[in-house]
């Protein structure tokens, strides 16, 4: 399933009255995107499809250091269960816009044990309330945006084609 459906099902799974303010239930988000121990071993296409990637960008982030990817007596790459953990949490961590050289210095820090625990924590608190600013931005773009809209005589609120709702 791609990274996109799996976020639409954690919207759907929280309902529309929910307010995504950091306070999400971590068991929703587990349950939705945790491949699981004993998940089946992927190909590099099967699992650039999960992630709604390509198989290009998943080779980048294996040269890039921030994964271990096995291979098959054909040589051709396979993503155990710990490879697709990792994955998932890097494409959510670059889609919220965590640079590479911090994601890179993140994982050198899960490489080298719990002593970095800290330094990690400390990185994905300061990574967290970056993307609570940007959350309230947007939130002010969307407002805005809705003002506007609304200036030109359109319909506000989720309806998004300007359909009359049912």
């Amino acid at each position: 399933m791609p990274t996109h459906d799996i976020m639409a099902r954690v919207i759907r799974e929280l309902g529309e009255s929910s307010d995504i303010d950091g306070t999400l239930s971590m068991e929703i988000v587990h349950r939705l995107v945790d491949v699981g121990d004993e998940s089946v071993p992927m190909s590099i296409t099967e699992l650039a499809e999960l992630l709604d990637l390509s198989p290009h960008t998943l080779r980048y982030y294996e040269r890039a250091g921030l994964v271990d990817v096995g291979r098959d007596s054909s040589g051709h790459r396979v993503y155990d269960a710990h490879a697709q953990q990792r994955l998932v949490f890097l494409t959510r961590m670059r889609l919220s816009g965590m640079p590479m050289r911090d994601l890179q210095h993140y994982v050198d820090l899960v490489d080298q044990g719990s002593d970095t625990e800290p330094e990690r924590l400390d990185m994905l608190i300061e990574h967290r309330d970056t993307i609570r600013r940007q959350l309230r931005e947007l939130t002010l773009s969307l407002v805005a945006t809705e003002c506007k809209i609304a200036t030109y005589g359109g319909r506000t609120g989720d309806e998004s084609d300007g359909a009359a709702p049912e």
